[in-house]
């Protein structure tokens, strides 16, 4: 059911097409300037930007007579724009402004102006209007978010499920979450910069794989109809991007999306970014030193400093980290040494430690619920996590010196792990041995061990040299240099729960709330289509609504009191 507001824009619609305007017209409209470029470098008196073209949304009208002020908004910002009746219909119709911009154009709608840049009396830099062009008219209303003159936000559109589900909506009406996303860019940019500047080739690897691996973690089945087969959604591009290793390729890597059937959270969204880099000839150790120069070298890309604000916490990520190994961790924080321990033992400890567990878990996993739980939320300061127990770790090279370990590291910030690495596994009978331990796992109900892959086994036969393989979480680090909790507010579009579709409430629906019958047409006219939204609606604003609605339905109705309206949302 459509809203008052809805109603009249369709009906503004239908005059502009009765006028000969096309509202959604085919041709371009050429810009030649942008709202802060303006901004930023007139001066009065200057001949710049006196022949300008641009195009945006009409976020606000002022109305005055012949002569009106609009704000126009664009990929850049917001510039006021003066707009003159005989300027933009200097003929004797003048059906342009008085019907079209005083009427029919509403907030949201897309116009492109051309003109000049002036400053008003005031000494705002403005754009004085010459030529208007209706480009697209918008037929839901934007949601009203009012800022003062120091900038704060007053009745915003806040709601996070909102905000994430409408993202077009939010940012629209709350342009500074697009820095946001052009610090995401900025920041695979410069990964991206650092890595071919060494002569690392960007590659791209199948996402539909035959055989889930590369990962611990549960993947999404979907079926190919022409093969008769099916596949999954990757969870990783791992055993793709060293095949290419084996191929000859000193180093590769990739940007690219992964998919994981698992739970959603402030740091879990099932679909999600990666890079992943291998490099030939080189080990762990190698690698922990790259990792701190490119993120050192991303923080001063994107912030001009190591020292970033994150969640509370100044983060410093210039190199060199602290590196502390995975059972010399766990020892430091809980003082038990897990290192000798056995299966039964390390269930002992779990239970000791109040830790949650199941009989799916092996020694691995309960080693990396100790860590998860008593030692991860308390890395603050960039740290690597090493040497992994090899239960833990199926695709890595045992330890050079320790026994029962592996060359792995994991990066830790913030208390959240950003980036993980190996010595890369690249005996072919290991890696068959490793796999056939995970088959085990699988079997006694662990839905997160990897599958047997023999064409990876096979191309490891072929031979790959000594590699170092590392993995970056892209929407974890960019929620830490953009200071945000929640990887919602990284992602342009989170997965998100299904809307839900709430049928319109019934007269008697609001009857029964205490609103008279006589005037449960004026609450449906001010868009009220179910009594939810009616109740979480503000009773004052409400009440005073009612009375200009009334009066301009021209209803002979008894005014209700403000008491009476808030017993209604009682």
């Amino acid at each position: 059911m459509l809203n008052e507001q809805e109603i009249q824009r369709r009906e503004g619609l239908k005059e502009l097409r009765q006028l000969g305007i096309n509202p959604y017209p085919a041709e371009l409209f050429e810009v030649n300037a942008h709202a802060k470029q303006i901004k930023d470098n007139f001066k009065e008196g200057s001949t710049e930007f006196q022949s300008v073209s641009l195009a945006g949304r009409i976020m606000s009208k002022r109305i005055m007579g012949s002569a009106s002020f609009a704000e126009l908004q664009d990929a850049s910002g917001r510039i006021q724009v003066y707009i003159a009746r005989d300027e933009i219909a200097p003929g004797e119709d003048k059906t342009l402004y008085n019907t079209v911009f005083k009427k029919i154009l509403d907030i949201g709608d897309f116009i492109g102006v051309n003109g000049y840049a002036f400053l008003t009396k005031t000494g705002e830099i403005s754009v004085h209007v010459s030529s208007l062009t209706v480009l697209s008219k918008s037929l839901k209303p934007l949601p009203v978010v009012k800022r003062d003159e120091e900038g704060h936000v007053y009745d915003g559109f806040t709601d996070p499920e909102m905000r994430y589900r409408q993202r077009y909506v939010d940012l629209t009406v709350n342009p500074e979450f697009k820095n946001i996303f052009i610090t995401r860019s900025r920041l695979i940019s410069t990964m991206r910069q650092y890595f071919d500047s060494h002569g690392w080739l960007e590659v791209e690897t199948p996402i539909l794989q035959a055989v889930h691996g590369g990962a611990a973690a549960r993947p999404f089945n979907t079926h190919h109809n022409t093969l008769d087969m099916p596949l999954f959604l990757r969870i990783a591009n791992e055993l793709y991007l060293k095949r290419l290793i084996v191929a000859g390729f000193d180093g590769v890597y990739e940007f690219g999306k992964m998919f994981r059937n698992e739970g959603m959270d402030r740091t879990h969204n099932p679909e999600f970014t990666s890079m992943e880099i291998y490099v030939a000839y080189k080990d762990y150790k190698w690698m922990m030193t790259m990792t701190e120069e490119v993120i050192e070298k991303v923080a001063l890309s994107l912030h001009g400093t190591t020292k970033v604000q994150a969640w509370g916490n100044e983060i410093d990520f210039k190199g060199p980290y602290e590196r502390l190994s995975m059972y010399g961790s766990i020892e430091k924080y809980t003082g038990i040494d897990v290192s000798k321990m056995d299966e039964t033992q390390l269930r002992e400890v779990c239970h000791k430690l109040s830790i949650e567990i199941d009989d799916t878990m092996g020694k691995g996993k309960l080693v990396d619920a100790i860590f998860g739980e008593k030692v991860e939320h308390l890395l603050i300061q960039p740290t690597f996590i090493t040497d992994y127990p090899i239960e833990m770790t199926p695709l890595a090279k045992k330890h050079r010196t320790e026994e029962g370990l592996v060359e792995r590291f994991e990066l830790f910030v913030n208390g959240k792990e950003i980036a993980n690495a190996y010595s890369e596994l690249n005996d072919p009978i290991d890696q068959r041995e490793r796999f056939e331990e995970q088959l085990k796992l699988a079997a006694r109900g662990d839905d997160e061990a990897m599958a047997m892959d023999e064409d990876f086994l096979r191309s490891l036969e072929y031979g790959m040299p000594p590699t170092a393989g590392l993995g970056i979480g892209i929407d974890r680090l960019t929620m830490l240099m953009t200071n945000q909790s929640t990887i919602q507010e990284v992602l342009f579009f989170p997965q998100m729960r299904p809307e839900k579709k709430v049928s319109a409430s019934t007269d008697e629906d609001f009857v029964a709330l205490g609103v008279p019958s006589e005037w449960v047409q004026v609450i449906r006219k001010m868009g009220f289509n179910t009594t939810e939204d009616f109740k979480a609606a503000n009773p004052n604003k409400v009440f005073n609504d009612m009375g200009g609605l009334k009066k301009k339905m021209k209803l002979d109705i008894k005014n209700p009191s403000l008491e009476e309206v808030k017993n209604w949302f009682v």
